[in-house]
């Protein structure tokens, strides 16, 4: 079974049974964006507490599927279970953000940086890039994944678009790595 697998079936036990098992079928037959919109609504439904560091995987999930943007709204929405982690989900008004600039960010160069989840305990944190579309809209997919500081002045690491799960673990691991 593959990480991204274990990672669904341990989201999806936080529901109970008969829907745990309709999460897991989604995974089954590929119907991965179905599958979060049920494990969300289910989580929503029956006000199941979650950590942060569930609410990020669940975000991390959603983005690498396509569905972060429309779930966002209600993965903010699930019910804390009031234990301080070390992640934050961040909700980002994408409207003023600023371009990436600067000599070593140069693959960053035209993209906009949206922060996306922040260590508590270091401040680092994790960003999508995006394009800035003609109309003045984001693009729908990043094009990189980012780790900076705290400050958000200095890049750290450099995904590519399609390593969401790698950016968010190496994220976890150089938070878990901080003083």
């Amino acid at each position: 079974m593959t990480d991204d697998a274990v990672i669904w079936n341990r989201l999806a036990a936080l529901l109970p049974e008969a829907e745990a098992q309709e999460v897991k079928d989604c995974w089954a037959i590929g119907e991965q964006e179905a599958g979060l919109g049920l494990l969300v609504s289910g989580i929503l439904g029956h006000q199941v507490p979650i950590s942060e560091t569930v609410r990020a995987q669940i975000s991390v999930l959603a983005e690498t599927w396509g569905e972060r943007e429309a779930l966002t709204p209600q993965i903010l929405q699930c019910r804390d279970e009031g234990t301080p982690g070390s992640l934050k989900l961040i909700e980002s008004d994408e409207s003023s953000l600023p371009e990436a600039i600067g000599g070593a960010e140069h693959d960053l160069a035209g993209l906009a940086l949206v922060p996306w989840i922040a260590c508590t305990r270091c401040g680092q944190v994790l960003m999508r890039a995006h394009a800035r579309e003609s109309w003045g809209d984001l693009s729908y997919l990043a094009r990189q994944y980012v780790i900076t500081t705290p400050n958000r002045a200095t890049v750290l690491r450099l995904f590519p678009a399609d390593s969401a799960f790698a950016a968010f673990a190496a994220f976890q691991r150089a938070c878990s790595d901080a003083p």
